[in-house]
């Protein structure tokens, strides 16, 4: 699979997210796929096990893609997840292996209000 063909999966993959089609959503991943949350210490092994833990997710979310970046087997995404009106800035990063996602990882960083000492620098973005 070349990098258009990825580009193209990831594409579906995140406007499958954001439409909760969790059918579509969980294509990209091989069977044995593998999902680690950093933050929660937790790992999912297995495309079964990782759709149902977002079938099961009760808030309601959003996906709002901001950049997808990467070539060959590593590609990197940047989104805004938004749970209950709540905005997460996440980052993806998945790898694959013939053509689907073996592996992917998901970090999560919270909105913060800016730093007074360099508002004066800064051109604020919401």
């Amino acid at each position: 699979m070349g990098d258009r063909e990825i580009r193209d999966a990831l594409e579906r993959h995140w406007a499958a997210s954001d439409a909760n089609d969790f059918a579509v959503e969980h294509e990209i991943y091989r069977e044995d796929a593998v999902l680690h949350y950093p933050q929660s210490g937790e790992r999912i092994r297995g495309r079964h096990n990782i759709q149902e833990s977002r079938t099961v997710q009760p808030s309601a979310k959003r996906f709002a893609v901001q950049r997808i970046i990467g070539n060959g087997d590593l590609w990197v995404t940047e989104f805004v997840l938004t749970y209950d009106e709540r905005p997460s800035y996440t980052v993806s990063i998945m790898e694959f292996k013939d053509g689907k996602v073996a592996r992917e990882t998901q970090y999560f960083g919270d909105a913060f209000e800016p730093g007074p000492s360099r508002a004066h620098l800064v051109e604020l973005m919401r």
